[in-house]
C-alpha cells in the first residue's frame, strides 16, 4: 500500500539533544510486537511495558496523518534465525500476528520479515520513498523490540540508507536492562541516532 498525501512534519534533533526547526517528511516504525514475543514462548516481561506508549503513539500519528509501519518477523522452516531461537512468528500462526492491543488499522503499512532487519529482503525502503509525494520519508521514529537484536539491525538499515534515525528509549524493549541499554548505545554511537523519550515526540506531533 502507497501513501503519497502525508505533510506532516517534526522538529529535528541535533546531536546535542535539542530541538532544532526543521521540517522532516517522518514514518513510525513498529518492529515485532507480536503474539510470539509478548504473550509466546519468546515472552519478554519488559516488553509488556512498552504497549501503552506504542499505542498513544500510533494512535496520534494516525490522527496526524503520519504513516506507520508494523515490520514483523514472519517466518519458514528454514529461516536461519531459527537455529539460535527456536521456531518463533511462523509464517500464518497466531504467534506471528501483531498483538490485539497494537492492532494495525487499515491505512497502516504492514511488512513481513524473515530475518532481524527490516530492511533486509523486503520492500521497506521502496514503500518509504513513494510516500510525501514521492519525496520520501527522511526521518524514521522506531518503537518496538528488541532493542539490542532487531532494532539494532534495523537501525542499522536505515543508517545506510540515509534516513535520520530516532529510537524511542521508553517504546522499545529487550530481555534485560542491560541489552537495552547496550543496544541504545550502539545506536546512538554508530548511528548517529537520536535517543528520545514517546513523550517528547508526542508533544511535537500534536503542537
Amino acid at each position: 500500500m502507497s501513501v503519497n498525501k502525508h505533510t506532516t512534519s517534526l522538529d529535528s534533533y541535533s546531536n546535542d539533544g535539542h530541538l532544532n526547526i526543521s521540517r522532516q517528511r517522518i514514518a513510525i516504525l513498529v518492529n515485532d510486537m507480536l503474539n510470539d514475543f509478548i504473550y509466546g514462548d519468546l515472552k519478554s516481561d519488559r516488553a509488556s511495558k512498552i504497549i501503552t506508549q506504542i499505542r498513544d503513539l500510533v494512535s496520534v500519528a494516525r490522527k496526524k496523518d503520519v504513516p506507520v509501519f508494523y515490520c514483523n518477523d514472519e517466518h519458514v522452516e528454514d529461516d536461519p534465525e531459527l537455529k539460535i531461537w527456536g521456531p518463533h512468528a511462523m509464517k500464518g500462526t497466531n504467534g506471528s500476528k501483531v498483538i490485539r492491543e497494537l492492532e494495525p488499522a487499515q491505512q497502516d503499512h504492514v511488512v513481513p520479515k524473515r530475518f532481524y532487519g527490516s530492511f533486509d529482503s523486503t520492500d521497506l525502503d521502496a514503500l518509504l520513498k513513494e510516500l510525501y509525494e514521492g519525496k520520501g520519508v527522511n526521518t524514521l521514529i522506531i518503537a518496538g523490540i528488541h532493542t539490542h537484536i532487531c532494532i539494532k539491525h534495523t537501525a542499522y538499515g536505515a543508517f545506510i540508507r540515509g534516513y535520520n534515525i530516532i529510537i524511542l528509549e521508553d517504546a522499545v524493549s529487550a530481555f534485560t536492562r542491560e541489552d537495552h541499554e547496550s543496544g541504545l548505545s550502539y545506536i546512538k554511537n554508530n548511528y548517529g541516532a537520536q535517543i528520545k523519550r514517546s513523550s517528547e515526540i508526542l508533544n511535537n506531533l500534536t503542537n
